[in-house]
């Protein structure tokens, strides 16, 4: 029944015998008689083989004529070849036989690994369909609850850059606010094609291995997960990490042309862009600096060039970062929560930034 204990060895599911059983006894009577027919055969070989020795020497003492050497000669060739074709039908029933026999072991089913009864289709004496001409029936499903698995489906752009043992973050839709921690287990090598040919998109499988100490506090007497299978579930796959980088808001930033000076804004190409900051003084003004980012997150950008932990950045409001603010222009610096003043500042620190 759905939902029981299985262990591995465990007989499942075992068709009916009948005719297998029946198709192994005639193989087995088959090679019993061919093997007596091969011991037939050596027998009447050797006394063939004899009378042509006996007749070999005849021969060489003028005893016997010519055409009775021959005679004896071709049917000791006869007989020798009719004991090959003997032993060759002992082979054939021997591989007829160990067929029958496999044949019969497949009636019966034995549980690959310990696990529960997830999903049974099928009752006792239903009739069932065999693989060989189409998909077949799917009778049971066994899962095992102790090691589960996350399916995620990840676009070919950014596929290249997961590798195995990366490590996961796991939402569960049924634990709202929980993340579990995963590891990449294994990728894909050929792609799954959504949609028609003039939408497709191309995803490549990826399976992560939720790991069990994760999620140990909601494990409950008698189940060894509190997860099911087929439930919903996002990743977010940690691809690289930077560990006590110089990291600012990502809205921080600004690549606005006019505060560039002329010399430098002449030397620059049609599409170039120059990452700019603005970082307050003592004065309460604020002056753009120049900045070379690196890994970004959903919140920080990672900032390899010119600032250090001593400066202070306007964080915000966007607006202002975006078109309002120059150089030069005054500010009244206040703490990040406080959203109903102008101009947010944070002092630049380290973190870990991670892309996913």
């Amino acid at each position: 029944a759905e939902g029981d204990h299985v262990k591995a060895g465990q007989i499942l599911i075992q068709i009916k015998q009948d005719q297998y059983r029946s198709a192994r006894d005639r193989m087995k009577a088959a090679l019993n008689q061919t093997r007596a027919q091969l011991a037939q055969q050596e027998a009447q070989f050797k006394q063939v083989e004899l009378s042509y020795n006996r007749n070999f020497s005849l021969h060489q003492q003028g005893a016997i004529s010519q055409a009775e050497f021959e005679a004896s000669s071709s049917e000791y060739s006869i007989s020798g070849e009719q004991l090959n074709a003997s032993r060759f039908n002992v082979q054939s029933a021997e591989a007829a036989l160990a067929e029958a026999e496999e044949s019969l072991s497949k009636t019966t089913i034995f549980s690959p690994m310990n696990g529960i009864v997830s999903k049974l289709n099928v009752e006792r004496g239903e009739r069932v369909v065999g693989t060989s001409q189409m998909a077949g029936t799917e009778m049971l499903r066994i899962a095992n609850f102790e090691e589960m698995e996350v399916l995620v489906d990840v676009n070919e752009n950014d596929i290249v850059r997961i590798k195995q043992l990366d490590t996961a973050i796991v939402e569960v839709d049924a634990y709202r606010g929980r993340k579990f921690t995963g590891l990449v287990t294994q990728i894909a090598n050929s792609a799954k094609n959504i949609g028609s040919s003039l939408e497709q998109v191309t995803n490549f499988e990826v399976r992560v291995f939720i790991l069990p100490e994760s999620y140990s506090d909601l494990v409950t007497a008698g189940f060894a997960t509190p997860f099911r299978p087929g439930m919903s579930a996002s990743v977010s796959i940690q691809t690289e990490t930077r560990y006590q980088a110089i990291a600012i808001p990502i809205q921080s930033i600004t690549t606005r042309p006019e505060l560039l000076p002329d010399s430098l804004s002449q030397q620059l190409g049609p599409n170039e862009l120059v990452e700019q900051v603005f970082v307050l003084r003592d004065d309460n003004t604020v002056e753009t600096v120049r900045v070379r980012s690196g890994l970004q997150d959903h919140i920080h950008i990672e900032i390899l060039e010119i600032l250090t932990s001593k400066d202070k950045v306007v964080t915000g409001p966007y607006t202002a970062i975006s078109s309002t603010l120059e150089n030069g222009s005054r500010v009244e610096p206040v703490d990040e929560k406080d959203s109903g003043k102008e101009t947010k500042v944070i002092q630049v620190s380290a973190t870990t930034i991670t892309v996913d």
